[in-house]
C-alpha cells in the first residue's frame, strides 16, 4: 500500500506545485513521472534496506540466487527513478520499469499463494489491481510522447534524426 500512497502522493504534490506557480510540474505527465520516480526510490531502496529478506522469500523457488535477483531489480528500481526525472530518458525510463513490473509478477503471485497470514494488501487480488495502476502509471508516460509527437508539439523531438537511415526505413514502413 505504501507504493500506492507514494505513487498518487507524489503526483499530487506534482500538480499543486504546477498550480503554485512552477510552470514544468503544470503538466499531468511530468507530475506523474515525479510521483513514478518517488514511488520507485521508495521500493528499489526498500530492495537493500528493511524489506530485503522479504523480498527474497518472494521470489518464485524456480528462479535461481533470489538474492541476486532482488539487487538486480532494485538497482534497476533505482536508476529508472533517476531517469523518469530527465525529459529525454523518461519515456524509455517508464518502458522499461513497466516491462519489469509484469516480469516481476509472478514474485506478487508466488507471495499471495504461498503465505496464508499476510494483510489484505498483500493477499492477491488488492496485488494485482495495484500492480494494474502502476504499470499503466509508466505506460502512460510514453504514451504521452508518443501522442506529443503525432501532434508535433513544441518540445517533443523526434528519437530518430530526419534523414537517417532508420528514418527512411520508417518512412518505407509507414507507407507500407
Amino acid at each position: 500500500m505504501g507504493p500506492l500512497i507514494v505513487l498518487i502522493g507524489g503526483t499530487l504534490a506534482g500538480l499543486v506545485a504546477g498550480r503554485a506557480g512552477i510552470r514544468r510540474l503544470r503538466q499531468w505527465p511530468v507530475a506523474v513521472r515525479g510521483g513514478l520516480a518517488a514511488m520507485f526510490t521508495l521500493t528499489g531502496i526498500a530492495h537493500f534496506v528493511g524489506m530485503r529478506q522479504e523480498m527474497i522469500e518472494m521470489v518464485p523457488p524456480a528462479l535461481p540466487a533470489p538474492g541476486f535477483l532482488v539487487t538486480v531489480t532494485g538497482v534497476l528500481e533505482l536508476a529508472g527513478a533517476a531517469a523518469l526525472l530527465r525529459g529525454r530518458t523518461a519515456p524509455w525510463a517508464a518502458g522499461g520499469l513497466a516491462l519489469m513490473m509484469v516480469a516481476m509478477f509472478p514474485a506478487n503471485v508466488h507471495l499471495a499463494l504461498s503465505r496464508s497470514d499476510l494483510p489484505w494488501e498483500d493477499q492477491l487480488i488488492p496485488r494485482t489491481v495495484m500492480q494494474v495502476i502502476f504499470v499503466a502509471a509508466a505506460l502512460s508516460v510514453p504514451a504521452h510522447r508518443v501522442r506529443a509527437l503525432r501532434r508535433g508539439e513544441a518540445g517533443a523531438k523526434p528519437a530518430v534524426e530526419s534523414g537517417t537511415k532508420i528514418e527512411r526505413v520508417l518512412g518505407l514502413v509507414r507507407q507500407a
